[in-house]
């Protein structure tokens, strides 16, 4: 038998309405971000920037971590959301990101493109990378926000473009943070340790998987203190800097992963958790072009983001002009 239409309307007035947002409410492409959902009986399903999001239950809200491709417009984002037969969108502003740039000049050909007796390594360790990231969905293992590895001046930013002799080589796809060999390097957050390689290109290495489709690697290490499988708190020291691998100096390569894409690292640290909120961040103009440095440059594992094997080079970890210090991010 039907509902009366008054006691219908009176049971859609009281149901929850589906309603979403996006923190931080302006990003830039590359950024990571946060979808939350409020409203929702079950687990919504939804898209942005044409990626499906992979939600998980935070309190009385459903919640995704999610990527901004790096090739994403400057302007308006929608993500749609679908959940128990309604149909709701959250919106964020894109804003320029002004990736910044350097030239190299002078880099000999043996560091651009890896010898051929070495590729089997390097397409080994590759495999060994895809495996570990391909873990199936889980809750975040984590509830504060994550921080930096080590408190010290960026050498190098995620989206820089690496020119070499006027030809653009490749893009930086994580965070160059500088120091001495043997500084201690510490986990960004709570997780679980799914890789512990000595790479080809990123020397000694620990990866680890923070739930939420959210890791964290760490390349270039002189020690490793972890083993797979260990859980570890944030804050806990997982390696002491180094420059093993094909790095060009003592640094960290830090990089971010979200949903399958690699992200900036700087983004990830403004999102708070456990109010799900993040500060916006700020455009920045185009960066004017670079001017030439002469450097001997060598690949960096994983930096590029590119096909299996393809090599990002590496400037020297230090020198002048230094940039603001990781502690301090700019928004």
């Amino acid at each position: 038998m039907p509902l009366p239409s008054t006691l219908l309307a009176l049971l859609l007035s009281a149901a929850p309405r589906l309603t979403a947002s996006i923190a931080p409410a302006a990003a830039r492409p590359g950024d990571a971000v946060l979808v939350r959902v409020a409203g929702a009986g079950s687990e919504p399903r939804g898209e942005l920037a044409g990626r499906p999001l992979s939600f998980f239950r935070a309190g009385r809200e459903w919640r995704a971590f999610a990527p901004l491709p790096t090739e994403t417009a400057v302007g308006p984002l929608a993500a749609r959301i679908d959940s128990d037969g309604a149909r709701t969108e959250a919106t964020l502003a894109v804003v320029e990101p002004g990736w910044p740039a350097r030239e190299i000049s002078g880099v000999p050909a043996r560091f651009v493109e890896p010898p051929p007796d070495v590729t089997a390594r390097i397409a080994a360790d590759r495999a060994a990378f895809d495996a570990a990231y391909a873990r199936p969905p889980e809750p975040p293992r984590f509830r504060r926000a994550f921080a930096w590895p080590r408190r010290a001046r960026l050498s190098g930013h995620f989206g820089e473009k690496r020119v070499f002799d006027g030809v653009k080589q490749s893009v930086h796809y994580g965070a160059d943070v500088t120091g001495p060999v043997g500084a201690p390097i510490r986990a960004a957050n709570d997780g679980v340790v799914v890789l512990v390689r000595e790479a080809y290109l990123s020397g000694r290495t620990v990866l680890l998987s923070h739930g939420a489709g959210v890791f964290t690697a760490y390349f270039h290490l002189s020690r490793i203190d972890v083993r797979p499988g260990q859980a570890v708190r944030r804050g806990a020291r997982i390696g002491l800097l180094g420059a093993t691998g094909r790095a060009s100096g003592p640094h960290l390569h830090w990089s971010v992963r979200v949903g399958g894409l690699f992200v900036d690292p700087e983004s990830l640290l403004g999102i708070d958790p456990a109010s799900g909120k993040a500060p916006p961040r700020a455009p920045r103009p185009p960066s004017p072009a670079p001017a030439a440095a002469a450097v001997t440059a060598v690949p960096a594992a994983g930096a590029s983001g590119g096909p299996p094997g393809t090599p990002a080079l590496e400037a020297p970890a230090a020198g002048a002009g230094a940039p603001p210090l990781s502690a301090a991010p700019s928004r």
